[in-house]
């Protein structure tokens, strides 16, 4: 009689396989946490070396690591230290800048410092009025002190004015000049000028013309504009209101200041 052969169960094994993606994937997942956290620090140059170990050590070559979106700074990544960095011109740019406008800051108060001792010393209180702010030195001058109604010609003893103020301009070359005339809004047309445009441009280029004749500053400085009635610093709804608006600024830009739009800046300061 035949021993039947007993057939021992054999334990089936678990595949295991899937632990090294697994154990690949809780790695990443790590490197991922170490990454995120690692860019609340403010140093950036250790989190790219620290980016590329990772990428080496764990890709062995380039990884999401690498992608330039991570590594890129925001606004508020970075703290600029105060001093300068020879291997940041950006920061020596920054803080260059910034030491012009304290300086022009300073220029711009000690001469808006003496044109008010001008006016003071003449009399000219209710005819000159000087407003500075980080655009410009805003001079505003009434037209009843340099021109007679309807007239662009300086009258003589205006020119003192001019020559005065072009003479403390002497002192600071870089800035530039720009004249402009203003009326109110009653209607002009005479022999003369056929607008309001004419008679403030005109009244602008004269002024200007007298300031000019000091050869110790530079007529490539200047420029002449006229708004007409198109930039009241009051409603013209009053005789007073009117003589406002009727009007010669001489407004000096700082270098760092766009002067296409300043005069925009000029006319909201007039009108608060």
């Amino acid at each position: 009689m035949k021993k039947k052969r007993r057939h021992e169960d054999h334990e089936e094994h678990i595949d295991e396989s899937w632990l090294i993606p697994y154990a690949d994937l809780l790695t990443l997942l790590l490197a991922l946490f170490i990454v995120l956290y690692s860019m609340n620090s403010v140093d950036v140059k250790k989190f790219e070396e620290m980016s590329r170990a990772f990428s080496i050590a764990l890709n062995q070559g380039s990884g999401v690591l690498d992608m330039p979106s991570i590594v890129e700074k925001g606004p508020n990544t970075e703290k600029v230290p105060k001093n300068k960095d020879k291997n940041n011109p950006q920061q020596n740019e920054n803080n260059s800048l910034e030491d012009i406008m304290k300086q022009e800051q300073a220029e711009f108060q000690n001469l808006k410092k003496q044109i008010d001792e001008y006016i003071d010393k003449n009399g000219l209180t209710s005819d000159l009025e000087t407003k500075l702010n980080m655009s410009q030195l805003l001079i505003t001058i009434s037209d009843n002190a340099l021109f007679a109604p309807a007239q662009a010609t300086v009258k003589p003893e205006a020119k003192d004015l001019a020559i005065a103020i072009s003479k403390m301009l002497e002192q600071y070359p870089n800035y530039e000049i720009i004249v402009s005339g203003h009326t109110d809004d009653t209607p002009i047309n005479n022999a003369y000028f056929k607008s309001n445009w004419d008679l403030s441009a005109m009244r602008a280029i004269r002024f200007m013309d007298v300031m000019l004749e000091n050869k110790n500053i530079g007529p490539d400085r200047f420029s002449a504009i006229g708004f007409g009635e198109y930039r009241p610093i009051a409603p013209n709804d009053s005789v007073d209101n009117k003589a406002k608006n009727r009007r010669v600024e001489v407004a000096i830009i700082h270098t760092y200041v766009d002067t296409a739009n300043a005069q925009t800046l000029s006319t909201k300061d007039s009108s608060q």
